[in-house]
């Protein structure tokens, strides 16, 4: 490691340990390690403007967050939640299992934990805890885990962040993530009904049969988006870019038009939210970019690389290793950061130890929404805590069991590549 190097990373933790935002970090690092080597200052501007200009599917970011900021300010939140609760709240501990489906549905509309927590949670939370139902603890650790579902199922802002960095087909990673989603949504469901029995949650007034198919209708638009998405993405008729487009407008004459639900007013609070959300996350983009291509410069992947295929591990051995890194990490690191910034230092070691990149792309990002509820720095407790006002000591005395069943679905999905990898060939992906 060069000196140049070191101080580079000396910068980095300096700064971001006493609170400066990390895409600043990184960017003030980046300038250290140029100033050090000689190098013109300008570099790092240029390489995060090329970045950001040449990466088209970085576009796909800001439209799937317009299009989670209008599905969450319109009806349509409601609309899901009603459908959920017709279908399993009848079940004991039925509305914290209508969180979790509510959570796999929304997955297929938004691509983040942080919007779904944010918004969805939101109401379920006020509907689990009204009239002291369910502990406010406990309602608000199940929404924070099943948001984690959020960026799994498709659309995923992260995957696309993955892709970014890993050249990894966005569609097949896509297609990856569903039935891990699934799972996820699976184990929180049947830990959720374990602890509703042991602690004897009420049941919930049953929907009459009678009105599911009046409640399926009203809900039936919203359910169309994952649909839409899908088969543009899969059927040809438009990149995944241009599926985020398309799905903007769609939630946007959903709310406005279909359900009447949408002002001007609160268009441009969502627009001017989403642009500051999009700033923010292509502020963290653009630092990686630059602290990439020092990484690069230094030829540390390559360097990983060949120490770890001299130590002679194996594919299975080296990707419980990154994992539990990562989960280490993901206490301390914000989910972006590790995608953009630590991730590519073992793609060149997945390439050598023959690790297929999809597999490898959604573990990764499973591995990370998991340490958006992992304290002491989960972000979506935060999210909750400051949009409930419930005590985040309540919420993380309550989260251990949700982390636990979150971590084996990650184990089975690195056991068991076939539960990532198996959609996605059944559409002709070659891995």
């Amino acid at each position: 490691m060069t000196l140049a190097f070191s101080l580079c990373l000396l910068a980095l933790f300096f700064f971001a340990g006493i609170g400066t935002p990390v895409a600043y970090s990184m960017i003030v690092a980046a300038i250290v390690y140029l100033a050090v080597k000689g190098q013109d200052l300008g570099l790092a501007a240029e390489q995060i403007i090329q970045g950001l200009y040449d990466g088209f599917i970085i576009l796909a970011v800001p439209l799937f967050i317009v299009a989670a900021n209008i599905m969450n300010a319109g009806t349509i939140s409601e609309r899901l939640l009603t459908f959920c609760m017709a279908i399993v709240g009848r079940l004991r501990g039925g509305l914290g299992h209508v969180n979790i489906v509510a959570n796999v549905i929304f997955a297929g509309m938004s691509g983040s934990a942080v919007a779904d927590a944010a918004g969805l949670g939101k109401v379920i939370i006020e509907m689990m805890t009204k009239d002291g139902r369910y502990p406010p603890g406990y309602a608000a650790a199940i929404t924070a885990a099943a948001s984690t579902i959020g960026p799994i199922i498709p659309p995923s802002i992260p995957m696309v962040m993955y892709a970014l960095v890993s050249d990894a087909s966005i569609g097949y990673l896509f297609l990856g993530g569903v039935l891990p989603g699934l799972l996820m949504g699976v184990v929180l469901m049947v830990l959720n009904a374990w602890i509703a029995h042991k602690r004897n949650f009420a049941v919930e007034k049953a929907v009459p049969l009678r009105d599911l198919p009046k409640v399926t209708l009203n809900a039936f638009p919203a359910l169309l988006m994952p649909i839409i998405l899908l088969y543009g993405i899969y059927g040809g008729a438009t990149t995944p870019t241009e599926a985020a487009a398309v799905a903007a407008g769609y939630a946007l004459i959903l709310a406005a038009v279909f359900y009447r639900a949408l002002s001007w007013k609160a268009l441009y609070a969502i627009i001017s939210d989403s642009a500051r959300s999009s700033a923010a996350i292509g502020l963290v983009i653009g630092g990686a970019l630059i602290f990439n291509y020092i990484v690069a410069s230094e030829n540390i992947p390559a360097q990983m690389a060949a120490s770890l295929k001299g130590l002679d591990i194996s594919p299975l051995g080296f990707l419980f290793m990154v994992n539990l890194l990562l989960l280490f990490l993901g206490c301390l690191l914000d989910a972006s950061t590790i995608i953009l910034v630590i991730v590519p230092l073992f793609v060149p070691t997945c390439h050598a130890l023959g690790i297929d990149l999809v597999h490898f792309g959604v573990v990764v990002v499973v591995n990370t929404m998991i340490g958006l509820i992992t304290p002491p720095y989960g972000v979506v407790l935060f999210v909750i805590n400051a949009t409930t006002r419930i005590p985040l000591r309540e919420i993380i005395s309550e989260i251990a069991p949700f982390i636990a069943v979150l971590v084996f679905a990650l184990l089975t999905m690195i056991v068991f590549p076939g539960i990532v990898l198996w959609l996605p060939r059944q559409f002709g992906y070659i891995g």
